[in-house]
């Protein structure tokens, strides 16, 4: 079981993932090159390795010898989304099949408008994968306007949530829609990096941390998200190495 993924600065304990993980939302934040995508992979391996399947929604639309080779292993299934029945019909076969997804989108799929229900995000509503898929979202475009376009975005993963069984993993880069009291309810744990800017968090550590390093936040597991607290620590992540 690959639970352990880095351990605390401030103590001898190992971070672990616990079950709670697969059921609540981790939010990771932090400039390029920072190593989001390292922790997310950790996250995905436990997912895996707890027999729940996985989709890994990469806004960048990436062609597939642009993906980092750490995803590409035995559960590696690349797909890219487009509005056609062929589309559907393969993305349907993975989904009865319980496949692991690698599934590139170009945002621009999704609709501007609050009133108008995109065949992404119908897709994104399928069925099967609200039962029995834990989502990872990869935007590393938000400086081309992801925000700007789509700023109802996250507020509605508010109500696509009340859908899920399983959580999933956002990645971005810093930006202050992450502000949004809203916004941050959605989240039980957030990771954040190394942020250039730093008028959207109130951490002066940000600044200093190093490749794989990260000030961890979470809540305790209370009925109400409300008036939990919230728990800090910088914390090293473990760089991936396939086993």
């Amino acid at each position: 079981m690959r639970d352990v993924i880095g351990k605390f600065e401030s103590s001898i304990n190992a971070l672990k993932l616990q079950e709670r993980a697969l059921k609540y939302n981790t939010l990771i934040l932090a400039e390029e090159g920072a190593g989001k995508t390292n922790l997310a992979c950790k996250i995905r391996n436990y997912a895996i390795d707890n027999n729940v399947a996985t989709l890994y929604v990469d806004f960048a639309d990436s062609n597939v010898d642009e993906i980092e080779e750490r995803y590409k292993n035995e559960y590696f299934n690349y797909i890219r989304f487009d509005e056609s029945d062929a589309f559907q019909g393969e993305l349907a076969k993975l989904i009865a099949d319980k496949k692991h997804i690698y599934m590139a989108v170009d945002p621009r799929y999704f609709s501007n408008k609050r009133d108008i229900t995109s065949k992404l995000t119908q897709t994104l509503q399928t069925q099967g994968l609200l039962d029995n898929y834990y989502y990872f979202f990869h935007d590393i475009k938000n400086l081309d306007g992801f925000y700007t376009k789509f700023e109802d975005f996250l507020l509605y993963m508010l109500g696509f949530l009340n859908l899920k069984k399983y959580g999933l993993t956002f990645l971005a880069q810093p930006h202050e829609i992450f502000e949004n009291p809203q916004v941050k309810l959605l989240f039980t744990f957030l990771y954040l990096g190394k942020c250039s800017n730093l008028e959207y968090y109130n951490t002066a550590q940000l600044k200093t941390l190093k490749k794989n390093n990260f000030f961890h936040q979470y809540r305790t597991a209370h009925r109400t998200l409300l008036f939990n607290n919230i728990i800090s620590n910088l914390v090293t992540i473990d760089e991936y190495t396939k086993k």
